[in-house]
């Protein structure tokens, strides 16, 4: 059973997620959290279609937050909590920042870097070791990038196109 504090981190993340929608970007959030505080130290939720940058993804604001916030890009002391299991670029960020620990809800089976499409955190070359833990409200965050797909096929004309990707 999670942790009471997790469970309301991951509400947390999935209000992010929802701030994408104001803008038309996928619904994905982010936060990054102090582990002896419990404050939230970053935050963050999709801005691609917003900000027109490829790299504007939840995790990646939430861990530019928490590193302005601590004036290094070392974020030691912060687990992060993401609607959305990371990408390989997001994964990426995880370990170079050297998070002990990151908690996701929904599984990505077109670009999750932790267990669905690789397995990126569980590379023997890597400098830094993520813990991760999957599942934590998934259903809340999966049915949230439901109705956003739904809505957007049903927006470009309602179209048969294949099943859009999860991922950010």
């Amino acid at each position: 059973m999670p942790d009471t504090n997790d469970r309301q981190f991951m509400e947390r993340a999935l209000i992010e997620a929802r701030a994408a929608l104001a803008h038309g970007d996928v619904p994905i959030g982010a936060v990054a959290v102090d582990r002896a505080t419990g404050h939230i130290v970053g935050r963050g939720h999709n801005q691609r279609e917003l900000l027109q940058d490829p790299t504007a993804h939840a995790e990646m604001l939430a861990l530019t937050a928490a590193a302005a916030h601590y004036r290094s890009w070392r974020l030691v002391n912060v687990d992060l909590f993401v609607t959305l299991e990371p990408c390989p670029m997001c994964a990426g960020a995880c370990v170079l920042a050297r998070i002990p620990r990151l908690v996701y809800a929904a599984a990505d089976p077109k670009a999750g870097a932790h267990v669905s499409v690789m397995r990126l955190f569980d590379v023997p070359a890597l400098n830094h070791r993520v813990a991760v833990e999957a599942g934590l409200l998934a259903e809340q965050s999966a049915e949230l990038l439901r109705e956003f797909f739904a809505a957007l096929r049903v927006a470009k004309g309602g179209g048969e196109d294949p099943a859009p990707p999860l991922g950010a």
